[in-house]
């Protein structure tokens, strides 16, 4: 006779997708402590607690592969917005920015730095103390941290409209070395923004053979999205093959009219590439990007959703074309005297974005941006969206795709050792939903709502979120580059161990 052992919690009747991309089944799932304990038959245990989930989905919770969440972990650590959609874990440092490592600023950071923070205390000199800060207020999810080549340079530079001198490389080269021995797991580029604009491709290949030496990754918000996509995507892969480094294209779009439907070239690039490069990368489930309105002459874009504005702050949640109207001044005009501030800019085509989701090797990220007056629904909708909508609705892809793309995929390509899928001995990050009902509910109108039919998410064998509102319990990890495992790029339901 098998021994009967005990779990902490055991969820009975569910269907279970383990992010594998593996057709579901049915079982139960036993936690122990932050770990899963067993699956399937769990006939030989038993909980103190048991929850019937019957006519729900429980599956890995999920992996936001692009955020700006580096100041929110830290002021709002509950991160509702994330774990209210079944994020369990956020990557951050995204394009070209982090609160770390930024020393010597005596005044208002660069654009797009200001999206993260606008005073100089609320950076950090080292990364290490950025570390130390989420370590004494840890929040209710994990976190993986990146460099900002933008913050490199707004710490090594006097000026920005030009390339770096060999003693400022050296520099921002140290400080990476540094920040990666601290934790950071790779550095990212927004080479799209004017503070790194004028960094030449050399620049950014030197940065990277760092990465190189420590065995970590390369993301980027390519220096181009619109016409020259193209261009600045084989700038992209020739930076991976020359440093010998994997790397993420974040937020992959087609912007502007004029290119719409180039989502055909793009992904076929990005195929041809793979067969010779580690090379990943992530989408967001919304046909508009959303930024700083210093990055308006940037977008061709006929309709633009003011998200804040420090010299205008009622502006927020308005049409940039009303303002300009009652300005009596050019869209361009008004988006100049709205500065600082930030926009939602509807510029891409809904088959563009389809077209990239579906791409088997596309990863979910949010881009959202947290600090926004009046955020881009993206903030608190992607992962429910995607179910709901681009799921059931659309029929884009199975379940078990769609899971597989926001659990495993993300996991092994961002190195998250035991986590992405479900099985024994992994940690118990997972998301309880009913697939009959689960959709967001934020909108461009009314962005700051959680999602309907997500019942229950675990972080590291905790319950953040349950029944639509936050358990209060913070039990999130800031995961350096030593907890992480080497990067796996070639994923997919049949090379799965």
């Amino acid at each position: 006779m098998s021994q009967v052992q005990k779990a902490d919690l055991i969820l009975r009747n569910a269907s279970i997708i383990d992010g594998t991309g593996a057709p579901s089944k049915f079982g139960d799932i036993a936690i122990m402590d932050d770990y899963i304990l067993a699956l399937g038959d769990v006939s030989n245990l038993f909980a103190s607690q048991e929850i019937n989930v019957a006519g729900n989905t429980v599956c890995p919770g999920f992996v936001d592969t692009h955020t700006h969440d580096d100041r929110i972990l830290l002021s709002n650590p509950k991160m509702s917005c994330k774990v209210s959609q079944g994020v369990t874990t956020v990557v951050t440092g995204n394009c070209g920015i982090s609160l770390a490592p930024l020393k010597n600023y005596k005044t208002r950071p660069p654009s797009p730095l200001d999206l993260l923070a606008s005073g100089e205390s609320q950076f950090f000199e080292k990364f290490s103390n950025y570390f130390y800060s989420i370590s004494q207020e840890p929040p209710s999810l994990n976190a993986i941290c990146q460099v900002g080549h933008t913050t490199l340079r707004a710490s090594c530079m006097d000026s920005y409209d030009r390339s770096a001198t060999t003693k400022e490389i050296l520099m921002m080269q140290k400080l990476l070395q540094d920040s990666l021995e601290q934790g950071a797991c790779g550095m990212s580029t927004g080479l799209f923004y004017s503070p790194a604009n004028a960094a030449p491709t050399s620049e950014v290949i030197e940065l990277a053979k760092i990465i190189h030496e420590h065995g970590a990754i390369y993301t980027t918000h390519m220096r181009d999205e619109g016409e020259k996509v193209l261009e600045s995507l084989r700038e992209t892969l020739f930076i991976g093959t020359e440093a010998n480094v994997p790397v993420v294209i974040s937020h992959h779009k087609c912007s502007g009219k004029q290119n719409h439907g180039r989502s055909l070239e793009t992904l076929e690039l990005i195929d041809q590439a793979r067969q010779i490069q580690n090379l990943g990368l992530d989408a967001y489930p919304y046909n508009a990007s959303s930024t700083v309105l210093s990055a308006y002459s940037n977008y061709q874009s006929e309709r633009v959703l003011v998200t804040w504005s420090e010299p205008m702050p009622e502006a927020a949640g308005r049409e940039l074309s009303e303002i300009a109207k009652e300005l009596g001044v050019s869209m361009k005009d008004a988006a100049e005297y709205l500065c600082p501030g930030g926009g939602i800019f509807f510029v891409m085509d809904e088959e563009d974005v389809r077209r990239i989701l579906a791409y088997p090797k596309t990863m979910i990220g949010s881009d959202g941006l947290p600090s926004d007056t009046h955020p881009h629904p993206r903030l608190w909708g992607t992962f429910s969206r995607v179910l709901g909508h681009y799921v059931r609705d659309v029929k884009l892809f199975s379940l078990e795709e769609a899971v597989r793309k926001m659990t495993s995929l993300p996991a092994a390509c961002f190195g998250l050792k035991n986590r992405g899928t479900l099985k024994s001995g992994n940690f118990a990050d997972l998301v309880v939903f009913d697939p009959e009902k689960i959709s967001d509910t934020a909108t461009f109108e009314n962005p700051i709502n959680p999602s309907r039919g997500i019942h229950l998410v675990m972080v590291n064998g905790r319950a953040v979120w349950k029944d639509g509102r936050h358990t209060g319990d913070r039990p999130g990890k800031a995961l350096g580059l030593r907890d992480l495992a080497p990067f796996n790029f070639d994923l997919s339901p049949t090379n799965l161990a």
